[in-house]
C-alpha cells in the first residue's frame, strides 16, 4: 500500500506475485507491506481488505507531514479494527473477488496481444514495406514451393489461406496495391511512386471544442493522468460549472488523442465511447474517413513517434509540443484502397480491445460493489457465488 499522497488517494495498492524461480523481491520504503498471518489471515483476503474504502480512508486520515508530500506512518494501521471472518470464509471472499480480477487480467493480456498484432501489421505495411520486399525477392508465386510459399502458409501482412487457388487470387489482388521496387527518399527507402506526407492528410486537428456558451451541464472528463499507453483508465464526471478549465476538447468515437504535455509519458488512446470531453493537453486527431481511423491511431502513437514528440518537447518543468507537431507526423501517402484493406484487417482487433475494456470496467464496478459487502458481512458468500454464477463468472 502506497504511503505517500496522492498515490494512496489514487488507489496505488498492488499485490506482489513471485515470478518463476523467485519468491523474493525488493520494494520502496514508500510502501506499507501487508502480509497475512499463517493460520489466522489469508494473504489474498488481506489484499482485498486494503482495497476496502474504510481502510483506505482511515490510512489517508493518518497522513502526517508537509502538504503535498504527506505520508502514512507505518505503524498507523496497528490501531485500525476491521472484521476478520474465519479463515475458510476469508478464502472464499478472496476467491470470489479474485475471479473478477482474473478476468480483468485476462482481458488486459488479450488486449496487449491484439494491439501488438495491429502494430506489427502497420509496421510491416507502412514502415518496413514487407509486401514490396516480398515482390522484390520473388516470394509471390502462390503455388510454387521453390518460391518459398505453400498453401496455408502466411504471406506478409495476410492471414494464411486454406487453399492454393484462393490464396493466389487473394494474394495477387493484395500485392497489386504495392509498387514493385523501393527508391531512396529524404527519409530513407520508400516504395516507388509513393510520397511522404503527414497525418494532416488523413485527419483533422482539434476539430471541436466547448465554449462557455456551449459547454454542457454534465461533463465526462478525460485527463492526461488517467490516459496511459492506449487506455483511458478512468473518466471523471463533473457538473459543467465545476469542470476544470482544460476540459474543452470534444471527443468522438475513433478520435485519436495524444498528450502533448510530457508526451513521453504515453498519454494516448483511441476513443471508443460517446460523450467524452478531453483536456486541452491532448492533440485530437479525427479521421477524415472512417477507414483512416486505425491508420491515424497507429501512426500517431507508434513507439518511434512518441519518442520523436518527447525529443521535440520543451518548456522547462512541463515540456510540451504544439498540437500541430502531432498532426505533422510523417506517413506515406497511399491509396484509399490500401487504407481500406488495412482497416478491414485491423478494425476487428481494435474493436476487440474496446470490447474487452468495456467488459473490464463493468467487472471492476461489480468487484468494487461486492467488496465492501463481503468484507463487512452484509452479503453472504452463498449469495455472492450465486450472483456470479448467474453472470457466467
Amino acid at each position: 500500500m502506497a504511503r505517500i499522497t496522492p498515490c494512496l488517494e489514487n488507489g496505488k495498492i498492488a499485490r506482489f506475485c513471485a515470478h518463476q524461480g523467485s519468491g523474493v523481491a525488493h520494494g520502496s520504503t514508500e510502501f506499507i507491506v501487508i502480509r497475512g498471518r499463517p493460520g489466522i489471515t489469508d494473504t489474498n483476503f488481506a489484499y482485498y481488505l486494503t482495497q476496502w474504502e474504510e481502510v483506505r480512508d482511515y490510512a489517508i486520515c493518518q497522513m502526517t507531514g508537509t502538504s503535498g508530500r504527506q505520508r502514512v506512518p507505518i505503524d498507523s494501521l496497528d490501531y485500525l479494527v476491521v472484521p476478520v471472518p474465519p479463515l475458510p470464509e476469508q478464502r472464499a471472499i478472496a476467491h470470489i473477488l479474485g475471479t473478477l480480477d482474473d478476468k480483468i487480467e485476462l482481458n488486459r493480456r488479450q488486449n496487449e496481444t491484439l494491439e501488438a498484432m495491429a502494430r506489427a501489421l502497420f509496421k510491416a505495411w507502412f514502415v518496413d514495406f514487407e509486401p514490396v520486399r516480398a515482390k522484390l525477392e520473388g516470394r509471390l508465386s502462390a503455388c510454387n514451393a521453390q518460391a518459398g510459399w505453400q498453401p496455408g502458409q502466411s504471406l506478409p501482412g495476410l492471414p494464411a489461406h486454406p487453399a492454393c487457388a484462393a490464396a493466389a487470387g487473394a494474394a495477387g489482388r493484395f500485392y497489386d496495391l504495392f509498387p514493385d521496387r523501393l527508391v531512396e527518399s529524404e527519409l530513407g527507402e520508400i516504395p516507388e511512386g509513393w510520397e511522404i506526407t503527414s497525418l494532416s492528410e488523413y485527419s483533422s486537428l482539434n476539430p471541436e471544442s466547448w465554449t462557455k456558451r456551449t459547454r454542457p451541464k454534465q461533463i465526462r472528463y478525460v485527463d492526461l493522468s488517467n490516459t496511459k499507453w492506449g487506455r483511458v483508465e478512468s473518466v471523471t464526471n463533473y457538473e459543467g460549472d465545476d469542470a476544470p478549465s482544460r476540459a474543452q476538447r470534444i471527443l468522438r468515437p475513433l478520435d485519436t488523442i495524444v498528450g502533448i504535455v510530457r508526451p513521453g509519458n504515453g498519454s494516448y488512446a483511441l476513443i471508443s465511447d460517446e460523450g467524452l470531453t478531453g483536456s486541452t493537453g491532448f492533440a485530437v486527431l479525427r479521421p477524415l474517413r472512417r477507414e483512416c481511423a486505425e491508420f491515424v491511431y497507429l501512426a500517431a502513437t507508434s513507439r518511434e513517434n512518441i519518442e520523436r514528440l518527447s525529443n521535440l518537447a520543451d518548456g522547462g518543468a512541463y515540456p510540451a509540443v504544439r498540437p500541430e507537431i502531432v498532426s505533422a507526423t510523417h506517413v506515406p501517402r497511399v491509396s484509399q484502397e490500401l487504407i481500406n484493406r488495412f482497416s478491414q484487417q485491423v478494425s476487428p482487433m481494435i474493436a476487440g480491445i474496446a470490447g474487452n475494456d468495456r467488459e473490464s470496467r463493468t467487472l471492476a464496478q461489480l468487484r468494487d460493489a461486492l467488496l465492501p459487502k463481503l468484507i463487512s458481512g452484509a452479503l453472504r458468500i452463498q449469495d455472492a457465488e450465486a450472483f456470479l454464477k448467474e453472470r457466467g463468472l
